[in-house]
């Protein structure tokens, strides 16, 4: 029978490269950083000037459902490919579509050619997560994967860090135009380093070219669709305050793009620790001698209910911009230390030859999440202002995403079932027995 890494030998010096795998996982992080920027330069950039006047609220959320869409309909397969083809050649494919697509936004001059091209993007972007999933069960040994997922992930909030100062600096000093193109110009450097880096180390050739398990037996799976069912609800609280923390800040509180630049960046900065003190947490407790599924389950409550609690709790604490970047950092903070562990689940419950394929199937749910709730959230704002206040309008969106994220902690807790190895999909890898 095929000997999983988990086992003692998944570290010995002789069949494993220590130091190398840092390496790799910095790439899947600085993919997730230009993954970031490239999603976040159209938010910041149509918050100002020509491109504010060209785009209302209502268009703003329903480009932003092109690019979910999109990145529902890529999830549904990225993850197949990916690991069809390799984690090398499915993650260098995903950087080069994404980026031509970032840089075509240069091009737009309509709401409706924004939103194609966010379309294009996010085809292109949906295969990161998966790539990376895989990348790092190649690379690191259970105990260790939801601190490499948090480091990774973390490339999700230093990028939005980094987005609101870079993204305003390059926009006033060289227009919206070539801000897109030099972004653009970044993903292509990282492939070129990528394509003549990155492989896979041996101890886990054979199990990453095993046996791809069909989407029809995965989704028969109970972890994989209650997986996918909790990030429907989850992922889009992440996403309202990446697509609209500059939006809130101009509307509710008359900021400009340059003021958004400086302190937009604050939950973000606060998010970043989240990704890597969840994962460390997980880490910690199993030393401790909490069981892996466990721990695992111990965090995702933990750190679920900070996030929906701060953002349902927010309204009654918000008395200006400073306390609204408050709240909105300690949900970014339980957001990220959650999803440092949920990116470490498929590989405890799924064959390594499958695990870019079930966290692609979960992402169908992120995507589809996202197309809803930010569609919503555009109609929410726009309607709820016009009859009281951004403020107020602002407010009941917050309660909502508390809500959301509420849902699918409970989902995750209660529906997934236990994280342990999955026999059925082990026997089909490695004889065909399902």
């Amino acid at each position: 029978m095929m000997k999983h890494p988990s086992e003692g030998d998944f570290l010995s010096t002789d069949t494993w490269p220590l130091k190398r795998r840092w390496l790799m996982i910095s790439f899947a992080f600085l993919a997730t950083v230009l993954n970031y920027l490239h999603r976040l330069s159209f938010n910041y950039l149509s918050a100002n000037d020509y491109l504010r006047d060209l785009i209302p609220d209502d268009a703003f959320g329903y480009i932003a459902t092109c690019f979910f869409i999109a990145y529902l309909l890529s999830n549904a397969v990225s993850g197949f490919i990916i690991d069809k083809l390799g984690t090398r050649l499915g993650y260098s494919l995903c950087m080069a579509f994404w980026t031509t697509a970032g840089i075509l936004h240069a091009l737009a001059r309509s709401p409706f050619q924004f939103g194609l091209f966010r379309f294009l993007l996010g085809i292109g972007e949906a295969g990161n997560w998966p790539a990376a999933v895989k990348l790092t069960t190649e690379w690191f040994p259970p105990e260790e994967r939801s601190t490499a997922s948090g480091i990774f992930n973390s490339g999700a909030a230093a990028g939005a860090v980094i987005a609101p100062l870079l993204i305003a600096w390059l926009g006033t000093t060289f227009g919206w135009q070539i801000t897109f193109v030099i972004i653009g110009v970044l993903g292509y450097l990282w492939l070129a380093g990528f394509w003549f880096t990155y492989y896979t180390p041996e101890r886990s050739v054979k199990e990453s070219k095993a046996r791809i398990v069909p989407p029809i037996k995965l989704l028969k799976n109970k972890f994989v669709l209650s997986f996918t069912l909790s990030k429907v609800f989850i992922d889009p609280v992440w996403y309202f305050i990446t697509f609209w923390i500059g939006r809130y800040l101009a509307d509710t509180y008359g900021w400009d793009l340059a003021k958004i630049g400086w302190f937009a960046m604050f939950p973000f900065i606060i998010a970043d620790f989240g990704n890597i003190l969840g994962g460390l947490f997980t880490q910690f407790i199993i030393k401790k001698g909490v069981p892996i599924p466990k721990a695992r389950k111990i965090s995702a409550g933990i750190f679920g209910s900070i996030m929906a609690f701060s953002l349902m709790l927010g309204p009654f604490l918000i008395n200006g911009p400073y306390s609204a970047l408050a709240v909105l950092a300690v949900a970014g903070f339980g957001y990220a230390s959650l999803t440092a562990n949920m990116l470490a689940f498929p590989a405890d419950v799924v064959p390594l030859s499958a695990t870019a394929s079930v966290y692609g199937m979960a992402s169908v749910g992120s995507g589809l999440g996202g197309a809803i709730f930010q569609s919503l959230s555009g109609v929410a704002v726009k309607n709820l202002s016009a009859k009281f206040n951004y403020s107020t309008a602002y407010n009941a969106v917050f309660i909502g995403y508390g809500l959301l994220a509420l849902t699918g902690m409970l989902i995750l807790l209660f529906m997934t079932g236990p994280l342990v190895r999955n026999k059925k999909l082990e026997e089909y890898v490695e004889r065909g027995i399902f």
